[in-house]
């Protein structure tokens, strides 16, 4: 296929996906967790500044905040539609709720990074409380919009594809078993090469998902670049939206992480935050084909049930 075809393709896709809609106040520091690597240095200053100071800079004009932050209007503007906003007027908007929301006691909580010398009930409870940060982090941010029409496109699917590596490929088996216990045919490829080459069979009635927190995982975005060629429906589980994974995907579902430090990379976080979309995802394709997949849970799990009391089976 070639270059001027696809380019077409991905104008279509981008053209035809729903609308993102602007992140909850509550999902703004999320926002800003999540992007702020990928932003240019006058942009995590805006970032920052929105993040860390909520009231006050929803009380300033585009070009007070861009004063504050020695920025440019044009970097506000760029900064807010990044966060998801369609201008800085809804970005006002939100710094006013989520203010109001922290002088309610509604503040997100802040963490300690884990240090080496840490006891083990530090560690727990650190973990703890980064982990609930990070899924209320995802859960806020999630758009429910993109999230529905990635069930409907999973419940019409004739096949689905998933494909992942490392961390993101465990995810994708925990995905995948879900769905092929409620009698879904679905394919988890950890392996890039079997990835592009089962990619290529790809056609429209079939879901090929890609997850990738960073967005440029190539052995990833490959597979479902060819898949996206082939007229399958294509959806994304990623941490960068503004990635170019997002170029080959129709549906993009966004993922939160906590902060990395020494002992806690981005692998990490970033499967706490994956596994939730996906339970989201099986849990609404299982409500949309309840009269199917409730037969085939209770079938999958009497199959097993002997498994699970082997002293009895002597």
């Amino acid at each position: 296929m070639s270059s001027s075809v696809k380019e077409t393709f991905s104008e279509v896709a981008v053209e035809s996906r729903p609308a993102p809609t602007p992140p909850a106040p509550a999902a703004l520091a999320a926002k800003v967790r999540t992007l702020g690597p990928s932003m240019t240095r006058s942009m995590q200053r805006v970032a920052e500044a929105v993040a860390g100071d909520p009231a006050g800079c929803a009380a300033l004009t585009v070009t007070g905040l861009a004063e504050r932050t020695r920025t440019s209007e044009a970097t506000v503007v760029r900064t807010s539609r990044l966060l998801g906003y369609p201008g800085y007027r809804d970005l006002r908007l939100a710094l006013a709720a989520l203010a109001a929301q922290q002088a309610a006691g509604g503040a997100p909580a802040v963490t300690a990074d884990i240090a080496v010398d840490d006891s083990l009930s530090d560690v727990v409870a650190k973990l703890a409380q980064e982990e609930q940060q990070c899924l209320a982090d995802t859960a806020a941010g999630l758009d429910v919009t993109q999230l529905e029409a990635a069930v409907s496109a999973l419940v019409s699917a004739r096949r689905i594809d998933v494909y992942g590596i490392g961390a993101s490929s465990l995810v994708g088996q925990d995905l995948v078993q879900k769905l092929l216990r409620i009698g879904l045919i679905a394919h988890a490829h950890a392996d890039p090469h079997l990835a592009v080459t089962n990619a290529v069979q790809m056609r429209a009635g079939d879901v090929a998902l890609a997850i990738t927190h960073s967005g440029r995982t190539t052995d990833v975005i490959e597979p479902l670049r060819v898949a996206f060629d082939h007229g399958a429906t294509t959806i994304a589980i990623t941490g960068r939206p503004d990635s170019e994974i997002a170029s080959y995907a129709d549906h993009i579902l966004t993922t939160s992480t906590a902060r990395e430090s020494e002992l806690r990379p981005a692998a990490m976080s970033s499967r706490t935050s994956q596994l939730l979309v996906v339970d989201c995802l099986f849990i609404g394709v299982a409500q949309r084909t309840y009269d199917t997949a409730a037969p085939a849970l209770s079938a999958s799990y009497e199959a097993l049930a002997h498994r699970h009391s082997p002293r009895s089976h002597r």
